[in-house]
C-alpha cells in the first residue's frame, strides 16, 4: 500500500483552520487535522444530491442551479449530466486553494467539468449569492462544512440557521427545491427545515454507493 504524500495545504478564510491535499497512488483526500473531508473514491451521495435534485428540475426550462461547495467535483458533474443545454450552473467556493486544485492535481478527478459552458465557478462565500436575487435559482444545493454540524467555520452556521433557510426560502423560484448534504444526520435541522413550512424528504445512503459512511440528503421544498 502506497504511502500518503501532502501535495499542499489551503487556508480556510476566517476559518482558522487549514485544508491539506493527500495523495496515494490514483486516490486523493482532502482533510482538516485528522478528519478526511471527502475522497475522490468516494462521491455517491454527492453525486446522489444533484441527480436527486435535478430529477425536479426536468420540466423547467433553463433552470438556474447554484452549487454551494465545489469540493472534489462530485456534484457539479452529477448536475451537468441531469440538466440540458440551456442550464445555468454557479459554483460558490470559498477557499482558493479548492478552486486551484480543481485545475491543478485533481484536474483528473474533475474530468474538465469546469470547462462546460453551462457552469460558472464564483469564488466566494454562498451565503452572498443566496442573498443576491429575490427568487432567482430554480435550486440551491448546500455542501458546506460536513452539514449543519461543520468542522472548518463558525460563519458557515449561518447558512443552516433559521435565519439562512428564510434566506434560501427568498432566493428559489416558486416550487424550487433546497438540497442540503450532510455527513451526519441532523434532526434539529430537519425540524427546523419543517417548522418553516418545508415539505422535507430526507434520504440517507452510503458515500460509495454499497458501503461506507451513511450520509444525509435533505430535499426541502418552501411553501
Amino acid at each position: 500500500m502506497n504511502e500518503w504524500v501532502h501535495l499542499d495545504t489551503g487556508d480556510v478564510p476566517g476559518g482558522g483552520k487549514s485544508l491539506a491535499l493527500m495523495q496515494r497512488g490514483r486516490e486523493f483526500s482532502i482533510v482538516v487535522g485528522t478528519i478526511e473531508l471527502m475522497n475522490s473514491t468516494r462521491g455517491h451521495s454527492e453525486e446522489a444530491l444533484a441527480s436527486l435534485t435535478c430529477a425536479r428540475l426536468s420540466d423547467r426550462p433553463a433552470p438556474r442551479v447554484l452549487i454551494g461547495g465545489l469540493g472534489m467535483g462530485f456534484t457539479l458533474r452529477a448536475a451537468l449530466r441531469g440538466l440540458g443545454p440551456d442550464a445555468r450552473v454557479v459554483v460558490a467556493e470559498l477557499v482558493p486553494a479548492v478552486a486551484a486544485w480543481a485545475r491543478g492535481p485533481l484536474a483528473s478527478v474533475f474530468e474538465g467539468c469546469l470547462d462546460d459552458p453551462r457552469v460558472e465557478l464564483r469564488e466566494l462565500d454562498v451565503n452572498r449569492l443566496i442573498q443576491s436575487e429575490p427568487a432567482g435559482w430554480d435550486a440551491v444545493l448546500l455542501d458546506v462544512d460536513n452539514g449543519p454540524e461543520g468542522l472548518m467555520r463558525r460563519a458557515n452556521d449561518r447558512l443552516y440557521d433559521e435565519w439562512g433557510l428564510k434566506r434560501a426560502q427568498w432566493a428559489l423560484k416558486p416550487g424550487g427545491t433546497l438540497g442540503v448534504w450532510s455527513g451526519t444526520p441532523d434532526r434539529k435541522f430537519k425540524a427546523r427545515l419543517q417548522r418553516l413550512g418545508f415539505t422535507v424528504d430526507e434520504v440517507r445512503l452510503p458515500a460509495s454507493g454499497s458501503s461506507g459512511p451513511r450520509h444525509v440528503i435533505w430535499l426541502a421544498t418552501p411553501p
